[in-house]
């Protein structure tokens, strides 16, 4: 598809799940019809409030939001979708949920979804491999685009790294020892480690002297700019696949150390990996290293606003023209 076409048909109808998030806003073409409503979970993942309304919608575009539902549910959805004759359009953002204790739920899952799906989308050349090698189905690769600003005049403090620890999960069995070893790599690179608790979540056991380690609330509302202020962040996650965190330190100019399972780097080649996976676990040595080698490079620059806006707009014009072409071929 050739991104510099305009759409073919504006004012197409179309159900995004979720009805919106940074990601989902960034990439919906302006003149499409955004059918609601905005309620999480969405009611369009029911199939009889699917059935019922599918006569008011021209494409639904599945992103997230469904991980909850038991597999059975999911396959009874999308039998329900073809029955319709509604297209579906589905954006693969991660090929191991971290938020799933196994991956069995989710491949169950992608497997209905995919061999329901008339197109495919995702945010790496390496997904879509793997797409393509364990589905047997062919995806277009987007670039992610930007979901952030850099605020102007917010300087990084060099040295400083980031590490944000969510609700527990199994993407994080050890935090303790993800702290250790970030810890250890800031120190060894001339820095400090701060980290980021969302509500309700403990600090680990980890001694530190002096103040190497920090400890500070997460707050979304404002989570660009504490990335902003860094010169590395870590993620932590042992399992994924994309990271839209990854994106907004592109944008506001942080380095991102990044684990070794997933498509990361393909996502940005401008980061630093450590060895992460399900299989093998934390090496803690190596990402001791990958910290104090993020530290003795400088931190990037923010991303060219220039570029990146018309990096969106060709992701937007892409998922336009699929709009229009599964529309075209439902009438056909």
């Amino acid at each position: 598809m050739n991104a510099a076409e305009p759409p073919a048909a504006p004012g197409i109808r179309v159900v995004t799940v979720p009805y919106g998030d940074p990601y989902v806003d960034a990439v919906r073409p302006g003149d499409v019809v955004r059918v609601g409503p905005a309620q999480v979970p969405s009611p369009w993942l029911d199939p009889a409030y699917l059935a019922a309304n599918a006569g008011g919608v021209d494409v639904v575009h599945l992103h997230s939001g469904y991980g909850h539902l038991p597999e059975d549910e999911v396959v009874s959805w999308a039998e329900t979708l073809r029955r319709t004759g509604v297209p579906l359009v589905l954006t693969v953002h991660q090929l191991r949920d971290p938020q799933q204790a196994t991956r069995r739920r989710h491949d169950a899952h992608l497997e209905a979804l995919l061999a329901t799906a008339e197109v495919v989308l995702t945010l790496t050349p390496g997904a879509a491999d793997e797409i393509a090698e364990r589905f047997g189905r062919t995806a277009i690769v987007v670039a992610h685009p930007s979901i952030a600003e850099p605020v102007p005049e917010l300087g990084a403090e060099r040295g400083l790294v980031g590490l944000a620890l969510r609700t527990p999960c199994a993407a994080v069995p050890d935090p303790a020892g993800l702290v250790r070893a970030a810890l250890s790599g800031a120190v060894n690179g001339g820095g400090r480690l701060r980290v980021f608790l969302d509500d309700g979540v403990e600090p680990p056991p980890v001694f530190a002297a002096g103040d190497s380690l920090e400890y500070r609330p997460r707050k979304a509302d404002s989570w660009p700019a504490q990335l902003q202020e860094l010169h590395a962040a870590v993620l932590p996650e042992c399992c994924g696949t994309h990271s839209p965190e990854l994106e907004v330190c592109r944008d506001v100019g942080t380095r991102v150390v990044a684990p070794s399972c997933g498509w990361f780097a393909d996502q940005w080649a401008d980061v630093v990996t450590y060895d992460n996976d399900e299989e093998r676990g934390l090496d803690p040595v190596s990402l001791d290293g990958a910290v104090a080698a993020a530290l003795t490079r400088p931190a990037p620059r923010p991303a060219d606003q220039g570029w990146r806006a018309e990096q969106k707009a060709a992701v937007r014009a892409v998922h336009a023209q699929v709009y229009a072409q599964v529309v075209t071929d439902r009438a056909g």
